[in-house]
């Protein structure tokens, strides 16, 4: 029973452990996520800005104006040039949401990256992510508490099996308790 008892506190301490390390990782992917986004609306800005011009002296600032004229257009290179500049419009659109997404506080914007970021964006940053140690107080935070909730789900649900399972052999031997 010694063993069994030592194996469950040394899985809890592992639990709590592996919970702090990943937690710790949320604000740094957070982080790490804001920062491909910003360079990509930089990017995106600077390929929509001579577009942007065009439809600001000859169209009132009217992108969409500017694509219909070019799709609309008999020449096939403006009607070529029409879908190139829709890609990078919708490019900077869906750039500017995920910015305005990140514009609120911490929680809302961890939140919104673990689960609703744009998919292209998440993958990049998961895929050149860096494992960091940050030794700050938001990093230190994010890992006590999700160390803390996974051990309390853990524990709940450990709980909640051994009660159904008692329950169940109660039931099963006759015994029948309101």
């Amino acid at each position: 029973m010694f063993i069994v008892n030592l194996l469950k506190a040394y899985s809890r301490f592992a639990i709590f452990a592996t919970g702090i390390l990943l937690g710790i990782q949320v604000p740094s992917f957070v982080d790490q996520y804001a920062k491909r986004i910003d360079a990509h609306y930089q990017e995106v800005s600077f390929n929509i800005s001579g577009f942007q011009k065009t439809a600001n002296s000859l169209f009132g600032g009217d992108l969409e104006a500017l694509i219909t004229y070019y799709e609309d257009s008999n020449d096939t290179v403006f009607r070529s040039d029409s879908e190139s500049i829709r890609l990078i419009t919708n490019r900077y659109s869906r750039i500017e949401t995920e910015r305005l997404a990140l514009g609120h506080n911490p929680l809302v914007v961890a939140v919104h990256v673990l689960f609703a970021a744009d998919q292209e964006f998440f993958q990049e940053t998961l895929d050149q992510y860096t494992y960091t140690v940050p030794l700050n107080s938001v990093a230190i935070e994010w890992g006590l508490a999700l160390a803390i909730f996974s051990m309390l789900i853990i524990d709940l649900s450990y709980f909640g099996c051994k009660r159904f399972y008692k329950l169940v052999n109660r039931r099963k031997s006759g015994i029948f308790v309101n």
